[in-house]
């Protein structure tokens, strides 16, 4: 816990001075990263290392009133931790965050962990930015895996366009992982596979079937899905030609990037469809680009009126 200028002034009592304002120069150049970070909303020049990063997760874990002095909670949600194991992992905050209908929406009994969140999606969306893909304008970090997260995306961008019943139907550029496929069923939508073509010793996006398919299917297509990161021998699709086709008829463009933050290629194509066609969203896992364990995802795209729907999509908090 830090400590005032007024505590360390009575330190020097017990301590040679010299040694407290030597200790207390310490304190003061810790106590300003948080100061710096909520200032720039960035990501850091210098990264912090551990003990400063476990000393702000504790002070922002204070914040929360589950761990406000003297209360005892009695409501339905008080983030009561049985196991000081799980307790000590979590830097004792067990509220969560988001709300029931929103899961970006500030937390009342948690004023710790909302910040947190509010600065987890910032400095995630910074991270984007440095990898080359510049043209995303927000994100959320949602707790989902990158197949769930694309069925929560898919549902958030119909709820929001308010799309008649007719428009369930989704065209995505055939991709053999099954992740994708079963998020657009998940999503209670109908896949159309769109066929790959044969480029020398790779499979590539064919944009004329995908063409035919959108005139032959018109208002019944939400949206398209095209992937952007992939192994050989299938290529990263036409992001710009499926999102120059989305502008032109009018539907929904869903990236599955799981993998692409890490290849400044993918990142640069992501950003120029964006600039001249049509993206709604962008879906990349953060396992696979941040290591950190499996079971998160950053869901960003151009527009945060929209990526702000798709987290009102999220059930739950």
């Amino acid at each position: 816990m830090a400590m005032d200028d007024a505590t360390l002034e009575l330190c020097k009592g017990l301590v040679d001075p010299a040694y407290i304002e030597q200790g207390k120069q310490a304190v003061r150049s810790r106590e300003a990263l948080p100061r710096q970070l909520l200032s720039n909303r960035k990501l850091p020049a210098d990264g912090w290392d551990d003990h400063s990063i476990e000393a702000f997760l504790q002070h922002l874990s204070l914040m929360d009133s589950n761990n406000f002095m003297g209360n005892v909670g009695v409501g339905e949600r008080e983030a009561r931790i049985y196991s000081s194991l799980v307790a000590q992992r979590h830097y004792r905050m067990g509220h969560g965050i988001g709300r029931s209908g929103d899961v970006a929406a500030i937390q009342p009994k948690a004023a710790g962990s909302s910040l947190l969140v509010q600065l987890v999606n910032l400095l995630a969306l910074d991270a984007m930015k440095i990898a080359g893909v510049t043209d995303v304008s927000a994100c959320i970090v949602v707790p989902m895996a990158t197949g769930l997260s694309l069925a929560v995306t898919v549902l958030g961008l119909r709820l929001h366009w308010k799309s008649p019943p007719t428009r369930r139907k989704v065209l995505w550029s055939r991709i053999d992982q099954k992740s994708c496929f079963k998020a657009i069923v998940t999503a209670g939508l109908e896949p159309i596979v769109v066929p790959l073509v044969t480029q020398g010793d790779e499979l590539v996006t064919d944009i004329a079937a995908f063409e035919a398919l959108l005139q032959e299917h018109g208002d019944e297509v939400l949206c398209c899905v095209s992937t952007a990161s992939c192994f050989a021998p299938r290529a990263p699709d036409n992001l710009e030609g499926i999102a120059r086709l989305c502008a032109q008829y009018g539907v929904g463009h869903v990236v599955n990037n799981a993998y692409g933050l890490q290849c400044r290629a993918t990142c640069k194509a992501l950003s120029r469809a964006i600039r001249v066609g049509r993206v709604d969203a962008v879906v990349q896992s953060t396992d696979k680009n941040f290591m950190v364990p499996v079971g998160g995802a950053v869901i960003s795209g151009p527009d945060p009126k929209t990526i702000e729907a798709i987290g009102k999509a999220y059930p739950g908090r």
